[in-house]
């Protein structure tokens, strides 16, 4: 566990980021230990800074400001009323989410008729870690979320997540599930891209979006704590372990 203040990490030749599940529940503390890593000369992937930017999904911000489609998002600064903002986007319904989170915590789908029941979730979020409102993509429904796995920059493998009858959250806490599947060129292109636009290149990544009018729109890019599905295909296991090992030296 990285908070438990027993482990020795001052000994340790590196340090690789796969189990921290709770890191968004306790950032600072989180933070602190990342920098208490690298003052301590501890190798750590993937890199502490690109940790410190991943932790916050304003990053989003930043890579669509380099050209990445993203699906879109709106970035409350101050209080806002959902319902008006719905109305005046044209979305007939979004998802609220923390700025810093995981594993779909304190995320709501809402609509135009249910708006004010969220107001509340939306108000506490901006007062806290920062409130996020994207427009619900209704194809993660019936086409499913698309995660592309990448090791060094180099595209692995590629998984369908695919939300529970009824529900919108892929994730295994609320019954989704996933199965492998032949990302198309073009989508691979374009999960490239957006590997391609880090200022590091990334021990490991994962670019998780859909697809909406013929392109792909980028939901999140998990770099901190990602499932890989290193079991949905023979080979992904060990091209992980070729670039652990290609870090290391």
């Amino acid at each position: 566990m990285w908070s438990d203040p027993d482990v020795p990490w001052s000994g340790c030749d590196a340090v690789i980021l796969r189990s921290c599940w709770d890191y968004h529940l306790r950032l600072a503390d989180f933070l602190a230990w990342i920098g208490w890593l690298e003052k301590a000369g501890v190798r750590l992937w993937n890199p502490p800074d690109m940790v410190r930017w991943n932790a916050d999904k304003s990053y989003l911000r930043d890579l669509e400001s380099r050209g990445i489609p993203i699906v879109p998002t709106l970035w409350p600064e101050e209080r806002v009323s959902l319902l008006q903002q719905l109305r005046a986007l044209g979305w007939d319904r979004a998802v609220i989410k923390p700025r810093v989170s995981a594993t779909a915590h304190r995320t709501m789908l809402v609509s135009a008729d249910d708006a004010a029941d969220a107001q509340s979730l939306a108000d506490e979020l901006l007062a806290g870690p920062g409130v996020m409102v994207q427009q619900f993509m209704d194809g993660i429904r019936t086409n499913g979320e698309w995660s592309l796995i990448f090791f060094s920059a180099k595209f692995s493998h590629a998984v369908i997540k695919i939300p529970r009858a009824g529900d919108f959250r892929v994730q295994h806490d609320f019954g989704g599930s996933e199965e492998s599947a032949e990302a198309p060129r073009e989508i691979r292109e374009a999960a490239a891209r957006v590997v391609a636009a880090l200022e590091q290149v990334p021990l490991y990544a994962r670019v998780d979006g859909v697809e909406s009018g013929g392109r792909f729109l980028l939901m999140e890019l998990e770099l901190i704590e990602p499932a890989l599905f290193l079991g949905f295909t023979g080979d992904a296991a060990h091209r992980f372990a070729k670039s652990v090992s290609d870090h290391l030296r």
